[in-house]
């Protein structure tokens, strides 16, 4: 996440909330993007710091544990820095003009001058956000899947360009030796097929001749982990995969709006923070808009026409909706009445948060150690990759 300060309930349903689910079951790296902040706030440098650890505490305070998930500050690694520079030397610029959201920013940023390299690049340092970890998943939401599509790209390329050693071309050979010649024959097929039709049915049938080939039945004499490596890159027409291709992982996600029905957000002014007083949370909350025809406490409403009713939808359990519905399409209940169960349910949700939050905001020193810790386990698995890296450009010397 980009730092903007502390973070407010859209925040967390959009994200946070799966984020902590996801520590659970992968190996999870969730890192402060604050060399991204800089390609459209360059000139606001005094407000960092503070914003950076304001949305820690809360990734703490909301359930991420540093115990089981990597927590890490993107600038404190100068590999980062450098392997997005060294795929620029190699990603064409089209890709980056027509990222979707390129174009967006340009428009709804207009008060703010985006003519810069740093802010045509920013999907470029995205991907090499991602491929320094060989990430195997990222968990976008489908507005986002574009950015995760140009890393694949990104990686395809720099395999391509970079994958194939001086003797890439003997090591095939030797591979599909080993192979027996009836698989071999087989997998030559697959492989035709695949890159002349582009379909998934050849490219799974020569992944089966590899699993085979490594799996405890195999006649494959002497395979190694760099014979499957190979024949997968051979198989796709791409070299040796010194980066990983990521895949999107969708992950179904509650979208908050703001308190006017909007977008939830900071420069909208029509937020909630996750860390809200209680008090504040009533009276945001009670201040919210209804539905704009239901004038009068007698006069029946539409809960789809009132941006109460998509809090209901997140906070509230079915019994609860069905009153809601009834309540509101009779008249039966007025808007205070229906706001109170949407005021508790956040108040309950946030009590917890508000409760870890204190023990880091007594001790900042705490936060501080959580991330210097997470920088250098992130930091280990960074030099690795980017020991292959410049291995296969030749920077090794």
């Amino acid at each position: 996440m980009r730092p903007t300060g502390a973070l407010h309930l859209g925040h967390y349903h959009g994200a946070l909330k799966n984020w902590v689910r996801l520590q659970a079951e992968y190996d999870c790296f969730y890192f402060v993007a604050d060399l991204h902040a800089l390609t459209t706030h360059y000139e606001d440098r005094q407000v960092i710091e503070r914003h950076v650890y304001d949305m820690v505490i809360d990734w703490l305070a909301a359930g991420l544990d540093p115990e089981t998930c990597t927590i890490f500050l993107q600038s404190r690694l100068p590999e980062h820095s450098e392997l997005f520079t060294l795929l620029a030397m190699g990603t064409p610029l089209g890709w980056l003009e027509r990222v979707p959201t390129y174009k967006d920013q340009m428009e709804k940023l207009k008060d703010r001058d985006l003519a810069t390299y740093g802010f045509l690049g920013y999907p470029l340092l995205q991907a090499a956000d991602i491929l320094i970890y060989k990430a195997a998943y990222v968990p976008v939401g489908e507005d986002q899947s574009s950015h995760v599509e140009l890393t694949r790209e990104v990686a395809r390329r720099f395999n391509h360009l970079y994958g194939r050693s001086a003797d890439f071309d003997a090591k095939i050979a030797a591979a599909l030796v080993k192979l027996g010649k009836d698989d071999a024959r087989y997998f030559e097929k697959q492989r035709r097929e695949f890159q002349e039709a582009g379909t998934p049915a050849p490219l799974a049938k020569g992944e089966a001749i590899v699993a085979r080939a490594e799996g405890p039945q195999s006649k494959a004499a002497g395979w190694t982990a760099e014979d499957s490596e190979l024949l997968r890159a051979h198989l796709r027409g791409t070299g040796r995969a010194v980066l990983t291709e990521p895949q999107a992982l969708h992950t179904e996600v509650r979208k908050l709006p703001g308190l006017d029905g909007e977008k939830m957000s900071k420069s909208y002014g029509n937020f909630i923070a996750m860390r809200e007083e209680p008090a504040e949370v009533e009276r945001k909350v009670n201040r919210m808009p209804t539905d704009p025809q239901r004038v009068r406490r007698t006069d029946p409403g539409d809960p789809q026409r009132c941006p109460v009713w998509q809090f209901h939808l997140v906070y509230s359990d079915v019994p609860t909706k069905e009153w809601v519905v009834k309540g509101c399409t009779t008249a039966g209940i007025g808007c205070l009445e229906c706001k109170a169960p949407v005021i508790e349910a956040i108040k309950r949700e946030q009590q917890p948060w508000r409760e870890r939050a204190e023990a880091y905001l007594t001790n900042p020193k705490q936060v501080h150690w959580i991330v210097e810790v997470g920088t250098e386990r992130a930091r280990t698995v960074a030099r690795e990759t980017m020991r292959g890296v410049r291995d296969a450009m030749g920077l090794n010397y």
